[in-house]
């Protein structure tokens, strides 16, 4: 069966992430029941998928293909319109075997993965390569994070020379979490000059650090590209105050593209 990821949605929530907890901002969805009754909410505003990151007992970033399997199966119960896409971010925690494990055992609609945490080495893995291909066989798409334009080069590279299948999905990071660095929507353009080789064989997505990030992606949604939204990556409306919760920066967002 085809995946219902295998084409990227327009919008898709990022409602957590790896490291924020609630002293960061309290509405922050940190276990599976607050993640679904997030993705529920911003679903009615017009998110179309999950970017999901589940948290262990103490709300520390997991890769717990158990707990995985527990927020897929509630997001079908309460919202099967809504895939799930995982992530295997290392957040300095985990290594590349079990970042590949997690996705072989939760076999998603998706999955996220940093290209240079799975493929750490500059010269050939055949685990890596070996992976990427067994993902696409097993009709996984999996959405290569770039987080700057060396990886956008070294993911041109790898897919002029036959290493990363597709379907090609990636996603574009604007900013940084740490050390701290406000997104600006002209950092989308490097990335794109470094893929336009590859043309529409591409199918990539923005997100973006700091208050600035509804502005990167209307940049993006005025390229041609795809969005990633939510606590994750921002937590603040473009003024600098404190946004309400994930659904009303999905609000604000879908009204600004609507007024471009």
């Amino acid at each position: 069966m085809t995946s219902r990821l295998a084409v990227l949605p327009r919008i898709m929530l990022a409602p957590n992430g790896a490291r924020r907890l609630t002293r960061d901002h309290p509405a922050l969805p940190l276990s599976i029941a607050e993640t679904v009754e997030a993705a529920r909410a911003a679903h009615a505003e017009g998110a179309e998928a999950l970017h999901a990151h589940v948290r262990d007992e103490a709300g520390r970033h997991s890769l717990d293909a158990g707990l995985y399997r527990e927020l897929i199966a509630e997001m079908r119960r309460a919202l099967p319109d809504m895939p799930v896409q995982i992530t295997t971010e290392a957040a300095g925690l985990f290594g590349p075997e079990l970042q590949r494990q997690v996705v072989r055992e939760v076999l998603p609609e998706g999955a996220s993965a940093a290209l240079r945490e799975l493929w750490p080495g500059a010269g050939p893995d055949p685990e890596a390569q070996g992976f990427y291909h067994w993902a696409a066989e097993a009709g996984i798409p999996i959405q290569h994070i770039l987080f700057d334009v060396a990886d956008a080069r070294r993911f041109v590279e790898l897919v002029t020379r036959g290493a990363l299948p597709g379907p090609l999905q990636c996603i574009f990071v604007l900013g940084a979490y740490a050390p701290p660095r406000m997104a600006q929507p002209a950092d989308l353009l490097p990335f794109l000059s470094v893929l336009a080789p590859l043309g529409a064989a591409v199918d990539w997505a923005v997100c973006a650090f700091g208050r600035n990030e509804a502005a990167c992606l209307r940049e993006a949604d005025r390229r041609g590209g795809k969005l990633r939204i939510g606590f994750e990556n921002n937590i603040h409306r473009p003024d600098g105050t404190p946004a309400e919760d994930n659904a009303a920066q999905l609000r604000a967002l879908v009204a600004r593209l609507g007024s471009d």
